[in-house]
């Protein structure tokens, strides 16, 4: 009698993709009273690089406005490259889509607060991402489009 294949999952390295800093009006944003509007914009990907690799990244656009002139724009891809064999594809998914966003969102949060004190604004502490809510809503939304699609098409 044989056994299945054992599954294995493992983080092999965390790198940033992408990175890119600007702060279009200093130095006039550093005379100002700092009370800034901060939006995010966030996405996650993932993507088969080999038979047994896979690439998570989180992109993240972090736009500060104070007194309604940009003070920074940041984008970061924070990625990282996970060994994934013999995992079952109904869980490879959200392990792609929540899991490993999970793993990589520390160190993208790290680069995010490093970039804007070196660029002379205050500290950036992102509050924490909820990467599991976040894939099980585009999973609804995903599955929501599937109806309506299979609603559209015609009777033949």
């Amino acid at each position: 009698m044989s056994e299945a294949p054992q599954a294995q999952f493992a983080l092999q390295r965390i790198y940033i993709k992408d990175v890119s800093f600007e702060a279009p009006n200093s130095p006039a944003a550093f005379t100002k009273q700092w009370k800034p509007e901060v939006k995010l914009d966030l996405n996650t990907n993932g993507r088969k690089v080999d038979e047994q690799h896979y690439e998570v990244s989180v992109k993240i656009t972090v736009t500060a406005k104070n007194e309604g002139e940009t003070a920074f724009l940041v984008e970061l891809v924070q990625c990282g490259l996970f060994a994934a064999v013999n995992i079952p594809e109904q869980q490879l998914a959200p392990m792609l889509g929540a899991m490993c966003p999970n793993i990589l969102f520390p160190y993208l949060r790290e680069n995010i607060d490093n970039l804007v004190v070196k660029g002379g604004f205050p500290a950036l502490m992102l509050a924490p991402i909820n990467f599991d809510a976040l894939y099980q809503k585009k999973v609804m939304e995903a599955q929501a489009a599937a109806q309506g699609e299979a609603a559209e098409q015609p009777i033949q």
